[in-house]
C-alpha cells in the first residue's frame, strides 16, 4: 500500500510539472510572437492626436476665439420705412409722407475694444485649459502605461515560479522515490502549485483591464492587443525644489489661467465703468412728400446712464465686477500655494520611492535570491526543512513584486509631478 501511494504521489506530481511547464512555455511561445514593446513616447502623441477629451477642449477653445470677433463688432444696423396719412382705403402707393432710414447703434468710445479684450482673455482661458488637459492625459497615459507594466511582470514572476516550483516537486519526487524525502513535502509541493494556478486568472484579469484602460485613453476598441510596455528607469531627478517651484508658477497651465482670469476680471471693471458714458444712435432719413419737395434728414440719439434712477443699476455693476477681481485675486493666489504643496509634497513621495526601490535593487532581492538558492541547496544535502525552502521561495517572490511596484509607484508621483509642474521631466520620455 505504502508502494501505490508512493507511486500515485508521484504520478500526481509528474502530471502537475508537465501540465505548468507546458502551460508556460505555451504562454511565452504566445507572448514572443504576438506581443511588440509598446514605446511611451509614441502613445503619448497617440493620446495628443486622438483622445476624444481632448479633442473636445480643443472645439471650445475654437469657439472661444471667434466670440473675439463678435465681441469687437457692432450691433446690426437698422433699416426703417415710415408711411403717414394713409387714405382710408389702405393704399400704402397714395401714403403723403414717406420715410426711410437706416441707423446705427454705436457704443461710446473703448467699450467695444474691452469687450473684445474680455473675449480674448476668455479665449486664452479656454487655451490654457487645453495645455491643463493635455497634461492631466498624459499623466494619465503614463500611469496606465506603468500599470499594465506591472501586471505583465506580476504574470512573468508568477510563471518563473511555477517553474521554480515545478523544480521543488522534481527534487522532493526525486527525494521520496529514494526513500530520503516525505510523502508531506510532495503533497504540500502540489498544494503550492494548485494555489499558484489559481492566481493566474486573476492576473490575466488586471492584465485586461490595464489594456482597457490604455486603449480607452489612446481611443481605441477596449480589447485592442498591446504590446508590452518597457521598464520604467530610475534616472535620478535633478531638479531642487526651488527649482521645481519655479517651473510650476511660470509653466502650469491652470495658473496662467488663473492670472488670466484676473486679467479678464479688471477688464470687466473697467468695462462697467464705462457703462456711465452714453451710448448714441445715429439715423440717415430720405423723406418723400405728396405734392412737396423730397429731402433727407438725420438724427444723433444719446442714452442717459447718469440719470438719477438708472445710475445705481451701473454702481451695483461695477461693484460686482471689484468683486469678481478681489475672487479671482484670492483663487490666484490660493492656486500658488496649493501648487506649492503639491510640488514638495510629490518630491518627497518620489524621493521615498526611490530610495525603496534602491534598497530592493541593491540589498534585499540579492539577499532573498542568496537565501533561495542556501535553501534549495540546503533542502537537496537533507539540511533543510521543506517548509523553509517553501517560505524562502514565497519571499523572493513577493520581494520582487514589491521593488516592480516601487518603481511603478515613483513613475505615478514623477507623472503627477510632472503634470503640476507643467513640463516633462522625465527625459526618456
Amino acid at each position: 500500500m505504502r508502494r501505490n501511494r508512493r507511486r500515485r504521489c508521484v504520478a500526481v506530481a509528474s502530471v502537475l510539472c508537465m501540465f505548468f511547464n507546458s502551460g508556460l512555455s505555451r504562454a511565452q511561445d504566445i507572448d514572443s510572437v504576438l506581443r511588440s514593446t509598446l514605446v511611451l513616447p509614441e502613445l503619448i502623441q497617440e493620446v495628443l492626436a486622438r483622445n476624444p477629451e481632448l479633442l473636445a477642449a480643443r472645439k471650445q477653445w475654437e469657439g472661444a476665439t471667434t466670440r473675439i470677433a463678435q465681441a469687437r463688432s457692432l450691433d446690426d444696423p437698422t433699416l426703417s420705412v415710415q408711411l403717414w396719412n394713409i387714405p382710408q382705403t389702405f393704399n400704402v402707393t397714395q401714403a403723403q409722407n414717406s420715410i426711410f432710414g437706416l441707423s446705427q447703434n454705436l457704443p461710446f468710445p473703448g467699450k467695444l475694444a474691452l469687450k473684445g479684450d474680455v473675449a480674448s482673455r476668455s479665449a486664452e482661458m479656454t487655451e490654457q485649459a487645453v495645455r491643463g488637459k493635455e497634461r492631466e492625459l498624459v499623466a494619465r497615459l503614463k500611469q496606465a502605461y506603468y500599470d499594465l507594466f506591472l501586471t505583465h511582470k506580476a504574470i512573468q514572476i508568477h510563471h518563473e515560479q511555477v517553474e521554480l516550483l515545478g523544480q521543488f516537486v522534481e527534487i522532493t519526487t526525486a527525494k521520496f522515490r529514494t526513500g530520503k524525502g516525505s510523502q508531506a513535502d510532495v503533497l504540500k509541493a502540489q498544494v503550492e502549485l494548485s494555489m499558484l494556478f489559481q492566481q493566474l486568472p486573476v492576473l490575466e484579469q488586471r492584465r485586461e483591464t490595464a489594456e482597457a484602460m490604455l486603449n480607452t485613453l489612446l481611443d481605441r476598441d477596449s480589447t485592442s492587443p498591446l504590446g508590452i510596455p518597457q521598464e520604467p528607469s530610475q534616472i535620478p531627478l535633478d531638479k531642487t525644489l526651488d527649482d521645481l517651484h519655479r517651473l510650476a508658477l511660470n509653466d502650469r497651465p491652470e495658473l496662467k489661467a488663473a492670472e488670466l482670469a484676473v486679467q479678464r476680471n479688471e477688464q470687466s471693471r473697467a468695462l462697467a465703468q464705462r457703462q456711465y458714458y452714453p451710448d448714441f444712435n445715429v439715423a440717415f432719413q430720405r423723406f418723400q412728400n405728396f405734392q412737396a419737395n423730397d429731402g433727407f434728414g438725420a438724427y444723433v440719439a444719446m442714452s442717459i446712464p447718469f440719470a438719477f434712477w438708472t445710475k445705481p443699476k451701473h454702481d451695483a455693476g461695477v461693484q460686482e465686477a471689484a468683486a469678481a477681481v478681489s475672487a479671482a485675486r484670492a483663487q490666484q493666489h490660493t492656486l500658488e500655494n496649493l501648487t506649492r504643496f503639491q510640488v514638495k509634497d510629490l518630491l518627497a513621495r518620489l524621493r521615498a520611492t526611490d530610495q525603496v526601490a534602491t534598497l530592493y535593487r541593491t540589498t534585499i532581492l540579492p539577499q532573498a535570491e542568496q537565501s533561495l538558492e542556501a535553501a534549495r541547496v540546503g533542502y537537496r544535502a537533507g539540511k533543510g526543512g521543506f517548509l523553509d525552502l517553501i517560505e524562502t521561495q514565497r519571499a523572493w517572490r513577493g520581494f520582487q513584486l514589491e521593488y516592480f511596484k516601487a518603481l511603478v509607484d515613483r513613475q505615478h508621483r514623477l507623472a503627477e509631478l510632472e503634470q503640476v509642474v507643467g513640463i516633462d521631466l522625465d527625459r526618456r520620455s
